[in-house]
């Protein structure tokens, strides 16, 4: 599965910004993977936090052989020792539990949030252990997908916009400016944003890396 976006989409943020509508020509389309459970996306994003990406994958990979599609019915009925047989730290593993724990017993509703704004969204999702502002809207983008997040706490972003745009620095003002200006198409923004800043592209590079004279 992939972030689902079409042609109106493209052509919205075309008329909208003709820098980034150019960029978007020059990279072409863009197929990134999304989590469509938006449980085991929680999940996932605790146990990938500050560990490499190999060491995410293999934990990963553990948990869901022996577990096949997590559920937090599942993880309730886990001690936390047994996360932590996975190879979890003692404090991901308990928030994993206690985040489970919440949402088997209804106090988390993780169905309902479908129902609320963006806003409420990340306010609901932050309030969980182990999930901050970042986290929440990366799961807006990539389980939820969400149609209109554009990261402040996402360096990447901030990188595509300097380099796109040519600024040495984005300030909050300047990119609440550019997040408007994308809205409400935000999210398909975001993924040619993070493409720019990949640095796979010769002709963008990073204003913040040049050397003062």
């Amino acid at each position: 599965m992939h972030f689902q976006y079409d042609q109106s989409d493209i052509d919205y943020l075309k008329k909208k910004d003709a820098k980034l509508g150019a960029a978007i020509d020059r990279i072409g389309p863009i197929q990134r993977p999304i989590q469509g459970d938006l449980y085991e996306s929680l999940v996932n994003s605790i146990v990938g936090q500050q560990i490499s990406t190999a060491a995410h994958r293999t934990i990963w990979k553990r948990m869901t052989d022996y577990y096949g599609t997590l559920t937090p019915q599942k993880i309730c009925n886990t001690s936390l020792e047994d996360l932590q047989r996975f190879g979890i730290s003692f404090r991901k593993a308990s928030y994993i539990l206690e985040n489970s724990d919440k949402i088997c017993s209804g106090g988390f509703d993780l169905k309902g949030l479908t129902e609320k704004s963006d806003e409420e969204v990340i306010q609901e999702l932050s309030s969980l252990k182990g999930i901050g502002v970042w986290t929440a809207e990366m799961l807006m983008i990539f389980s939820m997908q969400r149609p209109d997040i554009v990261s402040y706490g996402d360096l990447a972003i901030l990188r595509g916009m300097r380099m796109l745009y040519r600024h040495r620095a984005i300030d909050r003002k300047r990119f609440d400016r550019y997040r408007k200006r994308y809205s409400p198409k935000g999210s398909v923004a975001s993924l040619y944003l993070w493409a720019i800043a990949s640095g796979s592209f010769p002709e963008w590079t990073d204003p913040a890396a040049r050397k003062k004279k």
